[in-house]
């Protein structure tokens, strides 16, 4: 591929690493991080806003912002990522492959790097279009690889002080033609220079240990860096349902029937019932995870943040939500 001309150097401010606020002594009992998406109206995005003045005051260690390629979700990924870190909170920004080319993703790079967003998630992406677990096709002058990008950070003088971290899947990529083909993608993207991974949702945490024991014995060093497990609290059958078609992760046939169970033919009018059995199940991973010596616990809230305190609530690590409480009934 044929090499961009590099930018000249872009004055940038530095935020605290990832792998230095999830090492830093934490309120509770273990630190604990969130995932946000862009919003795409200015009600969701106040609704965004107030889940993370709810974090802040939690005590987060980092917060993250999903990214969307092009138009005004992309501009959203950095406009609130910039608020966000302004909090202030410690700001993990995802960028994508997907529909990029190499010259644009200097740019954006670049303009993180101005904001003083230094704290990078790269990501291939999910290929555009109606199947998510679909072919995946570089644009014209675009990478194909994750790794690709974490070079490219790490070779830019504006961004070759950025964090990087990666994301990595417990039960294997659906791409990947085995388990053993997944580690060595998943190594490799470390060796390029990413310093963390966050993990996929999962809901049996012996994905994740079997995930930490592969790259310990595969490579000592690389293996050693922090592994962040992704933990979705389920409040709906049909939201986990869609998530799992997007990710390609599995619902273990245990936790599927207590679900069914819950809802009893009728999830909208049992949809507290579900959500009780969801908030359970995420406390016990949460419980097992911490005694497994887990670096962080990291929420996809849904940009919710009601689900997440509930089950920081059981562990221990936040106040009980509810309308007696003083808290409304939105979130």
């Amino acid at each position: 591929m044929t090499q961009q001309p590099l930018p000249e150097p872009t004055p940038a401010r530095y935020q605290r690493s990832i792998t230095d606020v999830i090492s830093s002594p934490a309120p509770g009992r273990i630190p604990f991080s969130v995932e946000f998406m862009p919003p795409r109206n200015d009600e969701a995005e106040t609704r965004l806003r107030t889940a993370a003045e709810i974090f802040h005051d939690l005590g987060v260690a980092f917060v993250s912002v999903t990214y969307g390629a092009g138009g005004s979700s992309r501009d959203r990924t950095m406009r609130i990522a910039q608020d966000l870190a302004r909090m202030p909170l410690t700001t993990l920004v995802h960028l994508t492959l997907v529909g990029h080319t190499e010259a644009e993703l200097v740019e954006i790079l670049s303009d993180y790097a101005s904001l003083g967003l230094s704290n990078l998630l790269a990501l291939r992406g999910d290929p555009p279009g109606a199947d998510p677990l679909g072919e995946w096709t570089p644009v014209p002058g675009g990478y194909r690889y994750a790794e690709e990008l974490i070079w490219l950070t790490k070779r830019l003088e504006a961004t070759k002080h950025f964090q990087v971290g990666i994301a990595a899947f417990p039960e294997g990529h659906h791409q990947s033609e085995s388990l053993a083909a997944d580690t060595k993608y998943t190594l490799a993207k470390l060796r390029a220079g990413a310093e963390f991974s966050i993990t996929q949702m999962f809901f049996d945490v012996d994905y994740y240990l079997r995930l930490r024991d592969r790259l310990a014995s595969a490579d000592a060093e690389l293996g050693s860096r922090p592994i962040i497990p992704g933990i979705m609290p389920i409040t709906s059958l049909k939201s986990v349902r869609r998530q799992l078609q997007l990710s390609g992760a599995k619902l273990p046939a245990r936790l599927e029937e207590r679900l069914v169970a819950a809802a009893a033919g009728d999830e909208e009018a049992n949809r507290d019932e579900i959500r009780k059995v969801g908030i359970e199940e995420s406390t016990l991973m949460a419980e097992r995870l911490i005694a497994e010596g887990v670096p962080d616990l990291h929420f996809m809230t849904m940009n919710f943040a009601r689900a997440t305190q509930e089950v920081l609530h059981n562990l221990g690590m936040a106040p009980a939500w509810g309308r007696e409480h003083g808290h409304d009934a939105v979130r």
